[in-house]
């Protein structure tokens, strides 16, 4: 590792973190039950890859850069949108990510119309910006299974100890032999196949609702949770790019498949106490090909089984202001020789909680898309601020 690099890295996360002004929030109008408030997050990240059979490389660069406004002129309805910069990525310069109308004159429930989180892994319904680890772990990581924003109708709900939610949206996944990639149907590239999804979870809080988020900074109080999730994909043959109407791959070799079908479960908890946070989860996915015979990445004979694991926590050694954390992931599927581990340590220093921080996260991996000695180790530094 080239310390020159990492120490000029953290300077500036550190820097940038300093250099901002301290604002929680901005209403820019409001007279009764009308409002609109803009607000946004500024992650700028140093990313430094390892490989063992391989070059080094790194880069800094705006991990998410997302400004969003929402704003009501009737009561009980509101309508937000927001956009990543971020995301720049070929032709699609800007990234639509939250894009909804909400009604919430129901007690207890809310029902959101357009894009919007599918209620799908714990982890993926964390903010990015309420992490403990600079990136997510495999559990929720729209690469690999979990569904991402998506455009239909979402329903959700809580109780005293209880929190719920379901959805029926249209859903798009990027073909790759090596992932199981979903991606929101309004950021779509040309050859992303096309189909519904419907699905649901629900959360049990014993001791009181808790809020997705990681870290403990109340240590007053416990909180726990277990929740439970399922979902199905199916494939509405609208745009496939890789196979004919025979099934037979069209990709001569290419790491691109359509995806036929996809069904979801989570099971996942957390755990908060005393300045101590854990939240663990598993995922298992069954995927078939559109092509029944393809043997390539994460398929036998056009299907898998795709499961996921993560356990990561935290300590705040030093009451809302220094955290250390550590993390274990695995993920396995059938086309695998070996099972590909992550295991993650790091630091975060909050400035104010988890709207000013800098993070450090350092990876280890092992056997990369399930390929014997295919290791890398990876380090991320990343500033926050969110406003």
């Amino acid at each position: 590792m080239q310390m020159n690099s990492l120490h000029m890295a953290m300077a500036a996360a550190l820097g940038a973190s300093l250099t901002m002004p301290a604002v929680a929030g901005i209403t820019v109008y409001e007279d009764g039950d009308k409002f609109v408030k803009m607000g946004g997050r500024i992650q700028l990240q140093y990313h430094q890859m390892d490989p063992e059979d391989g070059e080094e490389t790194d880069e800094m660069f705006f991990r998410r850069l997302r400004p969003y406004i929402t704003g009501s002129l009737h009561k009980d309805w509101l309508g937000k949108f927001q956009f990543d910069f971020g995301k720049a990525n070929g032709s699609n310069e800007v990234a639509v990510k939250d894009a909804y109308m909400q009604y919430s004159g129901f007690e207890g429930m809310k029902i959101t119309v357009g894009n919007a989180n599918f209620p799908f892994s714990r982890e993926f319904l964390t903010s990015s910006k309420t992490q403990q680890l600079v990136e997510r772990t495999f559990v929720g990581d729209h690469d690999y299974g979990t569904p991402d924003r998506n455009v239909g109708l979402h329903v959700t709900g809580k109780g005293k100890l209880l929190t719920w939610g379901a959805s029926l949206a249209q859903a798009s996944i990027d073909p790759d032999e090596d992932k199981v990639d979903f991606d929101t149907p309004v950021n779509k590239d040309g050859d992303f196949n096309e189909g519904w999804i419907f699905g649901g979870r629900a959360d049990f809080h014993p001791f009181g609702i808790m809020k997705f988020s990681q870290g403990d900074f109340s240590r007053d109080e416990m909180k726990a949770t277990i929740g439970v999730a399922a979902f199905q994909w199916q494939n509405d043959d609208d745009n496939n790019s890789y196979t004919d109407a025979n099934d037979v791959d069209l990709g001569l070799g290419n790491d691109d498949m359509d995806v036929d079908s996809v069904t979801g479960f989570e099971i996942s908890g957390a755990f908060r106490a005393a300045g101590f946070s854990v939240d663990a989860q598993y995922n298992r996915f069954d995927v078939d090909a559109v092509d029944s015979s393809y043997n390539q990445g994460l398929y036998e004979d056009g299907s898998t089984e795709l499961t996921n694991w993560a356990v990561e926590g935290g300590y705040m050694i030093v009451p809302n202001r220094v955290e250390l954390v550590a993390g274990y992931q695995l993920q396995d599927a059938d086309g695998y020789e070996e099972e590909w581990t992550r295991t993650s340590v790091g630091a975060n220093y909050f400035f104010h909680k988890h709207d000013i921080k800098v993070q450090a996260s350092y990876r280890m991996g092992e056997s990369l898309n399930g390929v014997d000695d295919a290791d890398e180790d990876e380090l991320f530094v990343q500033a926050q601020y969110v406003f």
